[in-house]
């Protein structure tokens, strides 16, 4: 997909759902990581799709490769040292929040940096940031 639709799809989820008197800044790291996941699942699953069509079973297994916890936790290491300070203490508020659940596969390290990088993503999509999400999810998954 191209990336100017991706980015227009985002643009125009953001402006018909959030309340512009909230800033990203003022929701829980949790609540980042919530959206956070689900804008990275949108951004693997159309990733995988650029790629060509195949069945939906073989999308589903490249994708679970993008989606765990040791990868994420790969992905927030390749690009660390990119990380604006704001953008740091974005994700460490993730990294450190308390969860009530870990995955049954993932080290509890790397689902916390997992959980952080949601937030982190949470965080640049909510705030309109969108230009900077994707830049730093392709040098991170790439």
């Amino acid at each position: 997909m191209d990336k100017n639709i991706e980015k227009q799809f985002y643009e125009k989820a953001l402006k018909e759902n959030f309340d512009k008197n909230i800033h990203a800044n003022e929701y829980s790291p949790l609540v980042l990581a919530y959206i956070g996941d689900a804008i990275y699942e949108v951004y693997v699953r159309t990733m995988i799709l650029s790629k060509g069509n195949t069945s939906v079973n073989n999308m589903h297994k490249e994708a679970k490769k993008y989606v765990k916890a040791s990868e994420q936790a790969r992905i927030y290491h390749s690009i660390e040292n990119i990380l604006t300070e704001g953008e740091m203490n974005v994700f460490k508020r993730g990294r450190n929040a308390k969860s009530f659940t870990v995955p049954k596969n993932a080290i509890l390290s790397d689902y916390k940096h997992a959980t952080g990088l949601e937030a982190l993503v949470g965080y640049l999509y909510i705030d309109g940031q969108l230009d900077r999400l994707m830049e730093l999810l392709d040098k991170g998954i790439n």
